[in-house]
């Protein structure tokens, strides 16, 4: 009744589940952690054009080229249970057709031990900035927002927002680079 498989069996599995529960404590010691921080954006450019979007259509669809600046102190999200940061900004607007458009503009992946500070000048978006349609031309009312994941050793994938949102708007007319 008692091989010594059965035996093996029994320890492995009274091992794993000790190993389970010492990871769930782990996963409690950081899970009400405050996670939030403050960022600051600003565009100081922000430019549309009309342009041809050959991969789905042929017809013309706007294209948003947006410069940021971005500030964030990113160092008190860290503890032992935090492997790495994945960043990502993202503009936020409504058009006539879509109520909510969302694009990711830029991301970047912090690890531990590395600089988390972010103090960036005139960035330029790392994602093309394209829209369905005709929705970015003269809308007043795009919001930038910096968010994070947390990727930890043990326990959730929290996603979290940034405190601070900027709200800028594109021109008016569409930019060419045709000489007049």
């Amino acid at each position: 009744m008692n091989t010594v498989l059965s035996r093996a069996n029994a320890i492995f599995a009274f091992s794993l589940s000790i190993l389970a529960g010492l990871t769930f404590l782990c996963f409690l010691s950081t899970a009400f952690n405050p996670y939030s921080g403050t960022v600051v954006l600003d565009t100081p450019k922000a430019v549309v054009k009309n342009v041809a979007d050959f991969s789905a259509s042929r017809l013309k669809n706007d294209l948003g080229f947006v410069t940021f600046d971005l500030q964030a102190d990113l160092s008190h999200l860290f503890n032992w249970n935090v492997k790495q940061l994945f960043l990502y900004l993202t503009a936020e607007y409504a058009t006539e057709s879509n109520q909510i458009n969302q694009v990711v503009l830029w991301d970047k992946i912090i690890r531990r031990g590395e600089n988390t500070t972010l103090d960036y000048k005139r960035m330029n978006s790392k994602y093309y900035f394209w829209d369905d349609g005709n929705g970015l031309r003269g809308n007043k009312n795009v919001s930038l927002r910096l968010s994070w994941n947390i990727i930890p050793n043990a326990g959730s994938l929290p996603n979290i927002h940034g405190g601070g949102v900027h709200v800028f708007k594109f021109p008016d007319e569409y930019f060419t680079s045709r000489l007049q």
